[in-house]
């Protein structure tokens, strides 16, 4: 089975707000970087320790590194800039590499949580995770277990009010963290992404791509794509789910988003949006 890891992540959001950092309106309290105009260059934002970050700005297909760190502080940013919290885990660590290839849509829960994480559904396990307390740790920062490693990656607007970031090769925490582990590029992070949007009515998005990804809207479930496997999608038309959600024309809802990288082959990651603007989150 081909694992298409990570991300290979397609929005199409007909209308709303925007992607976190520019147009600063509220300031962000950590520093802004420099971005790479095509993708490649070297910078110094990487730090092993989690505390720095890497800006791959690099616009479509990507996969530079520049700057001197990411800024994570509220605010609206226009600029086509999305901030994802990246933690690496080990290749020892047996919700990765668990030895089993399933899709797993029984992990979550269908709300999330008060302190804006999943929270497991296993009882007491699941097909490829082994039980809360190890789940528990994916999106949380726990010493020995994982790093913090901020990244932030770049929409390059194209034809028709289209925004894209298209990395074929979304390795951003190589040699970072833990590092590579004897593999090729470090594969096993999660990802994890705060933001918000204003709906205005119309709006949809498609996610394609693997290995786990949930997706909420207004603190509800509406992509679980859970478990290792193969790139799979999902097309989510707001209007349809408007009233479940509690959408209303004209209000700011939460989207956030969370993901995992399990299995060492490749790695892909595109996003493709027509939003121009969110609210930037900071994370938890």
């Amino acid at each position: 089975m081909n694992h298409v890891s990570r991300l290979h992540l397609a929005w199409s959001l007909t209308a709303g707000m925007a992607l976190l950092g520019g147009c600063d309106a509220g300031g962000d309290s950590g520093g802004k970087t420099s971005s790479s105009a095509a993708g490649g260059g070297a910078g110094t934002g990487s730090d092993a320790s989690g505390s720095g970050g890497i800006d791959l700005t690099g616009g479509v297909g990507g996969s530079g590194i520049a700057g001197t760190g990411v800024g994570v502080g509220g605010g609206t940013d226009c600029s086509g800039g999305l901030t994802v919290v990246i933690r690496d885990f080990t290749t020892s660590n047996h919700d990765f590499e668990p030895g089993v290839s399933a899709d797993d849509t029984g992990i979550v829960l269908p709300d999330l949580g008060a302190d804006g994480k999943p929270v497991y559904a296993g009882n007491p396990t699941t097909p490829t995770t082994h039980g809360k307390d190890s789940f528990d740790q994916w999106y949380r920062d726990v010493e020995g277990v994982n790093i913090n490693i901020p990244i932030k990656i770049q929409l390059t607007k194209g034809a028709g009010d289209l925004y894209t970031y298209d990395n074929q090769k979304f390795f951003p925490i190589d040699g970072l963290g833990f590092g590579n582990e004897g593999n090729p590029n470090n594969f096993h992070f999660t990802d994890e992404v705060h933001t918000k949007f204003t709906y205005k009515g119309g709006e949809s998005f498609t996610f394609s791509g693997d290995d786990d990804l949930f997706g909420y809207i207004n603190k509800k479930l509406v992509i679980n794509l859970g478990g290792i496997h193969s790139a799979e999608t999902k097309t989510v038309d707001l209007d349809q789910l408007a009233g479940e959600l509690g959408l209303k024309i004209g209000g700011t809802y939460s989207l956030d988003l969370f993901g995992a990288e399990r299995h060492v082959t490749e790695s892909h990651y595109r996003v493709d949006t027509t939003i121009d603007c969110f609210v930037d989150v900071p994370p938890k």
